[in-house]
């Protein structure tokens, strides 16, 4: 049960400033962009500056988002109106927690520009938040209310997303054993 004291001092830090890994990471990513800077082009420079500025965006974004759920979740809580029973509630909570995880993937997806992963956000990416969205937008709906057709097309679309994102990682798996050199 001995830990040495370098691990006590980083549990002790943790439990005092429980976001510092994500500081210290925000910190190191920020600091490689400034090592990297002197040998980025001005296109490669002009990416990274709209990059942190997206990321700084997004997050406030999240964070107004994450705030407003709690708020809305200990009021009904407060007042007694989070009834198992009501349908209506959970899809509104539910709805509403879809979109804080589709803004972290979003900005997930931004992340990588910056931490040189990807040149560019990668389509599977895209076609994973777009999959997302459309799961939220099943949760939310009221069949009751819906339009037969419009169910339709959504299937359709979670369908031809799921068959794109099908190809696309297949590609990706093919490319990748074409790089290393291993039969398929």
């Amino acid at each position: 049960m001995d830990q040495p004291t370098g691990d006590r001092g980083d549990l002790n830090q943790a439990q005092r400033f429980p976001f510092s890994r994500h500081v210290s990471a925000a910190a190191d990513t920020l600091q490689e962009t400034r090592k990297a800077w002197p040998g980025l082009s001005l296109y490669e420079r002009f990416e990274e500056v709209v990059v942190v500025v997206l990321t700084g965006l997004i997050g406030l974004v999240i964070i107004a988002a994450v705030i407003n759920l709690c708020f809305r979740v200990v009021l009904l809580v407060i007042f007694g109106l989070l009834d198992p029973a009501e349908h209506s509630v959970f899809q509104a909570v539910f709805g509403m927690i879809f979109t804080v995880l589709i803004a972290l993937e979003f900005n997930h997806s931004i992340l990588s520009v910056l931490h040189r992963q990807e040149s560019i956000i990668q389509l599977r990416t895209v076609i994973l938040i777009a999959l997302l969205a459309l799961a939220r937008k099943f949760i939310i709906l009221d069949a009751s209310k819906t339009e037969p057709l419009t169910i339709i097309g959504l299937a359709a679309a979670v369908l031809a997303l799921g068959a794109v994102h099908w190809l696309v990682r297949d590609q990706d798996r093919k490319d990748t054993q074409a790089r290393s050199g291993s039969p398929s």
